[in-house]
């Protein structure tokens, strides 16, 4: 998962830019970057770490120019060396700088075709710099002196018929304006607004709508499945639907756990739907244990909080928040490693034991993935007194890998892969374990949108909207798994380590 920006403006948008990817930073830790464009020249700044550590004063102050975007990387696999950070840029056609949210699933074919059939070399791992050439290529086949908005809705169709995965993606044309488009399943999510200046109408394209709020834009409406929308340098908008068979599958977990609760994701406020996502599971424990023994509720902060609130109303016992969290410790659930994932929990999150001591205590996250995680804190919660601890996870059992964009990699790894949600219970150690139903989730998603008829649940499913073969999961299992992610981060360090010297 990554986040993604991209602004054409009236006045230097350096600011701007760094303003709205720390805004995003909740999508990715790993790098971030920034390209600008003054109409003639681009400037670029990025590397590992977070915004603010990447862009420091005198970097600021060389991203010049009035247009520009920007990206926070969150690595789902291969390297996390500097030379993957983003955004990637292309000399030709046009100069074009790109950066992109998801996953190509094709990506091994697509590098060999760009390769024996365009004569474009890749550099990196990274198929977002496959997707920057598949975009290239299918622009320069346009032939075109000046670039015109049907030759961008083109290119953009091309890579709808060359690309298969998720991808939502902010481009830029140095000399020309800023293109964003969204693959025709809509899995990856990508809104637009504008603000209205004395000295013009401004707009910005971005994963999420609180990159909008936080600058003053009005949000305008999310990027549609297989569309694309062409902003020129002059503040001139073109859209227009570039697949043939578009359909919402928008990835259900953005609303279970990535996005920001102020955030509103194809028209669906992600807040109202954890709320309604607890309320639900607090009536699913009503139905299943109506004499239960549960003393107070206390969410996993921090996404879990909504859910965990509601969830405490519904069932009409006390809600308390039993831990203080680290807010200079990253999300566990995107740390690359299972050790970093343990050792960060207790260093991230320090339990008040009065809350937890003699009594029983009912857990709530927003989902289990690995269980490193709920593992810990429920051994927390034991050791700060608690007589018994039950734990209720808002979103249904993963069992399954992602392959768009998420890190829930090798099934292997996942604790509910191939276990019942009794022996899951047992593994994490706890009493009492509440799953919330597929059903019930869809439903408190439909509730804000009843246009989102279907979404991406293979995480819980096993069923993936773009047909993959069997042998890209071998493939995804052995370049993704941690042991793997290990030895690239030490191959990187070494690399880093060499190219500072």
């Amino acid at each position: 998962m990554c986040g993604i920006i991209g602004i054409v403006s009236q006045e230097p948008v350096n600011q701007a830019l760094y303003d709205g990817l720390t805004v995003l930073q909740h999508r990715g830790q790993d790098a971030a970057g920034i390209v600008t464009s003054d109409g003639r020249k681009l400037y670029l700044r990025r590397d590992n770490g977070l915004v603010k550590e990447v862009f420091l004063e005198q970097h600021m102050r060389s991203l010049l120019g009035s247009m520009g975007i920007g990206h926070v990387r969150y690595p789902t696999a291969g390297s996390s060396s500097s030379a993957e950070a983003q955004p990637f840029y292309v000399n030709s056609p046009y100069g074009i700088s790109l950066a992109h949210n998801g996953n190509l699933t094709n990506a091994a074919e697509l590098r060999k075709d760009l390769y024996m059939q365009d004569r474009r070399q890749i550099n990196t791992n990274s198929d977002s710099e496959i997707l920057l050439n598949i975009f290239a290529q299918e622009l320069l086949k346009q032939d075109a002196f000046y670039v015109r908005p049907e030759d961008i809705f083109a290119a953009v169709e091309g890579v709808h018929r060359r690309c298969k995965g998720a991808y939502a993606v902010v481009a830029m044309l140095t000399r020309d304006g800023l293109v964003g488009f969204r693959d025709p399943n809509g899995i990856r999510p990508l809104v637009y607004g504008v603000r209205e200046t004395a000295r013009g109408n401004e707009y910005m394209l971005a994963s999420e709508s609180v990159a909008l709020d936080a600058q003053g834009y009005r949000l305008v409406r999310d990027i549609e499945p297989g569309e694309a929308i062409f902003i020129t340098h002059d503040g001139k908008v073109f859209t227009r639907q570039c697949s043939d068979s578009p359909q919402y599958n928008t990835c259900i977990f953005e609303y279970v756990y990535f996005a920001r609760p102020d955030s509103i994701i194809d028209n669906v406020f992600v807040h109202k739907t954890r709320m309604r996502m607890g309320h639900k599971l607090a009536e699913q424990i009503k139905r299943v244990w109506p004499d239960h023994d549960i003393d107070v509720v206390m969410p996993i902060p921090d996404t879990s909080r909504t859910s965990a609130l509601e969830m405490a109303y519904t069932l009409g016992v006390p809600y308390r928040e039993g831990f203080m969290k680290n807010r200079y410790i990253g999300r566990t659930f995107i740390m690359p490693g299972q050790k970093q994932r343990k050792k960060s929990v207790r260093q991230k999150l320090n339990p008040l034991h009065v809350e937890f001591r003699d009594k029983n205590v009912l857990l709530v996250d927003d989902s289990i993935v690995r269980g490193t995680t709920s593992e810990e804190i429920v051994q927390m919660a034991r050791d700060s007194g608690a007589k018994k601890v039950y734990f209720a996870s808002a979103s249904p059992p993963i069992r399954y890998p992602n392959i768009y964009g998420i890190d829930m990699p090798a099934a292997k790894e996942l604790i509910a892969h191939e276990r019942t949600e009794e022996e899951v219970a047992q593994a994490i150690g706890v009493d009492r374990l509440f799953y919330l139903s597929l059903d019930d989730l869809v439903a408190a998603i439909q509730k804000g949108n009843p246009r989102l008829r279907n979404f991406d649940c293979s995480v819980f499913t096993g069923e993936y909207v773009t047909g993959e073969a069997a042998d890209y999961f071998v493939e995804l299992e052995a370049q993704r798994n941690d042991q793997e992610k290990q030895k690239t981060g030490l191959r990187d360090a070494a690399i880093d380590l060499r190219d500072s010297d």
